[in-house]
């Protein structure tokens, strides 16, 4: 079994009581874990796979309550680390009546942002083994300048980079800068996963075709689309492998997909071959997997607290 690593931000996504109101409006929330990269982590553990998080919280109560829901959920949170010097970071989000969010981030700076360079030096990491990664945490900080020496070190260990933008523009003051950022760590990525709604920001280009085209030009092995209930694309040099969705009432979107790229994760950290070497069928079959256990997150609160086991899935797929 291939190690997942993912790197980033883990935090505290406050979930309204009150459906259908603005965020302004909302009277009352709900604690949750959250954080995309910690999202990605315990989905791979929560079915099964072996995951480790990379990341940084506060010496705070919220920071343990995070450490403490990753590891009992199978994350191996040996390089989460905790400082004095900022407080967890928070994510107040409203939700819509079709469980789409609206997020407020209170992060200036938050524990995660000064995450070191000196922190992942040590890690070992061995062939074959994975590092997902985000684009929240790009920002000029510490943490950048982490994310930069992880990659380095897991190329040089020939592992996998699996990067999903998990484009957040509300903590961007320079949207110029953030796209050119993104755009500057595709190259590094093998596989590369988008949302459909960020294709334009991210490539510059309002022609879907064209953006996608584009993406194709750069070095990794696998490009992949989402588009919510729609289902998924996956490209490759050489194919187009679309794979429907699933329709389900969807209570709450935080976490869908965090959890589909960390069922992608799951399902390839336990095959013996390169990301070239997946078939259509087999990326059909790892596509259909993942639609349900992002549809799945999709039918209960919060992000971590709502995904599913490898048994969930199972009886899920048996119904469709």
């Amino acid at each position: 079994m291939k190690n997942v690593y993912t790197i980033g931000e883990a935090l505290i996504d406050f979930i309204p009581h009150e459906i259908g109101v603005p965020i302004h409006e909302v009277v009352s929330f709900k604690k949750m874990p959250g954080g995309a990269p910690a999202n990605v982590a315990a989905a791979v553990a929560k079915l099964g796979g072996k995951s480790s998080f990379i990341g940084q919280v506060g010496e705070d109560h919220f920071g343990y309550f995070l450490k403490d829901t990753l590891a009992e959920t199978g994350v191996d949170v040996t390089y989460m680390f905790h400082t004095k010097e900022a407080n967890t970071a928070l994510a107040f989000v409203a939700l819509k009546e079709d469980g789409e969010r609206e997020f407020v981030f209170y992060r200036k700076p938050s524990a995660d942002m000064l995450l070191h360079i000196e922190d992942v030096k040590e890690i070992q990491f061995k062939k074959d083994d994975m590092l997902h990664f985000c684009s929240v945490d790009l920002i000029e900080a510490d943490v950048k300048y982490a994310h930069e020496e992880a990659i380095r070190n897991i190329k040089e260990a020939q592992g996998l980079v699996f990067f999903d933008p998990n484009v957040r523009k509300n903590l961007w003051e320079d949207l110029n800068a953030y796209q050119k950022t993104i755009q500057s760590f595709l190259p590094y990525a093998d596989v590369l996963k988008i949302s459909e709604d960020e294709l334009s920001f991210i490539t510059g280009i309002e022609n879907e075709e064209e953006a996608i085209q584009s993406l194709l030009q750069e070095p990794n092995e696998l490009l992949i689309l989402t588009k919510g209930k729609d289902g998924v694309s996956f490209y490759t040099k050489n194919e187009k492998v679309d794979v429907p969705g699933f329709s389900v009432k969807a209570i709450d979107t935080t976490g869908a997909g965090d959890s589909f790229i960390g069922a992608f994760l799951y399902q390839f950290s336990m095959m013996e071959k390169a990301i070239a070497e997946l078939t259509a069928d087999e990326l059909l079959e790892m596509g259909r997997f993942a639609n349900a256990v992002a549809a799945l997150v999709t039918t209960s609160e919060g992000a971590i607290h709502a995904l599913p086991t490898k048994e969930d899935v199972k009886e899920f797929l048996k119904q469709q």
